[in-house]
């Protein structure tokens, strides 16, 4: 199986002020695809705190990372920032696909800063999602469907 891992970027989920309700949705759409993924890590926001979690989660082998929240353009919504610090090479189409679903479900959806993108040479594909359950519900269908292709590339597989 291959092993995925979810990221919560809240800082009052990660404080225990507030139950995380977007993590849960990641987790039992990868599960239920057919990956190994423990429950979702609450961590607060901010790029340190997003590189440091998912930096373990790459050391750790995940071969899928999702985090959700802290894409937006509040002072506290560094995800992105992050998230570059670790990727290696961008995946621009899944974000933009992200976005552009998300747009159309409501205008709000064009906010979101979102990165897709790999971490050379572990072989990692890391996914930033909105926090809202609603972002998770709909971004992870259009996750699911490139990620099993994007992990095999890495691996050596053909196209």
């Amino acid at each position: 199986m291959i092993r995925a891992a979810v990221i919560t970027v809240s800082d009052r989920s990660a404080a225990g002020e507030r139950e995380d309700a977007s993590g849960p949705i990641a987790v039992a759409a990868l599960r239920e695809a057919g990956f190994d993924c423990s429950d979702a890590v609450a961590v607060p926001d901010g790029a340190d705190s997003v590189e440091r979690a998912l930096t373990v989660e790459v050391v750790a082998g995940a071969k899928l990372i999702i985090t959700s929240g802290g894409t937006g353009v509040g002072p506290r919504d560094q995800t992105p920032e992050g998230t570059a610090r670790v990727m290696t090479r961008a995946v621009p189409g899944i974000a933009e696909e992200l976005r552009r679903r998300g747009a159309a479900e409501k205008p709000a959806g064009m906010l979101t800063r979102g990165l897709a993108g790999v971490v050379d040479p572990h072989g990692t594909l890391v996914v930033n999602l909105p926090g809202s359950p609603s972002g998770v519900a709909s971004g992870m269908p259009i996750v699911l469907s490139v990620a099993r292709h994007v992990i095999d590339q890495l691996g050596g597989g053909d196209h």
